[in-house]
């Protein structure tokens, strides 16, 4: 088995694209992290001060519940985080994962895509939630910086 994991949420496609790039670059395996309840098309209506994904985002403390854990998680090193960028951070789905299983010692690489924003405080929100881990500074990998993507990877 790979010591090297890509575990990505995506809602649209593009993440999950970028993150099976990624996999395929490092012979990483992937995981999905899937809500429990999937999300609709209304849910992500970040218009709707009323929709899902918005209150769930104005609740720092929101935890979406994930479909499944990673049940291995100890054999792998490195694992390679993946995620859209919803008001300047990670989904707090993103915390789920990430507080479902030990992370200690373990290389995590985040990556996001975005139609525009930066990290804003990603690192920030995401590092209280494996504080034991071994962060990178989250990078946004969106189509047109697959160029530079496998020096990325192989960094």
């Amino acid at each position: 088995m790979s010591k090297t994991l890509v575990a990505y949420f995506s809602t649209t496609g593009t993440t999950e694209k970028t993150a099976k790039e990624i996999a395929q670059i490092s012979g990483a395996d992937l995981f999905e992290i899937r809500p429990a309840i999937p999300y609709t098309k209304a849910d992500l209506d970040w218009m709707d001060k009323t929709s899902r994904s918005t209150v769930e985002m104005q609740d720092y403390s929101s935890r979406p519940e994930i479909a499944e854990t990673v049940k291995n998680i100890d054999e792998y090193d490195t694992i390679f985080l993946g995620f859209p960028i919803w008001w300047y951070i990670a989904p707090t789905i993103v915390n789920t994962f990430l507080e479902s299983c030990d992370l200690t010692g373990k290389n995590i690489r985040p990556f996001f895509t975005s139609g525009g924003s930066g990290a804003g405080n990603t690192d920030e929100k995401l590092h209280v939630s494996a504080p034991n881990a071994i962060w990178r500074p989250a990078k946004r990998l969106n189509p047109a910086d697959m160029v530079n993507l496998k020096s990325w990877v192989q960094d």
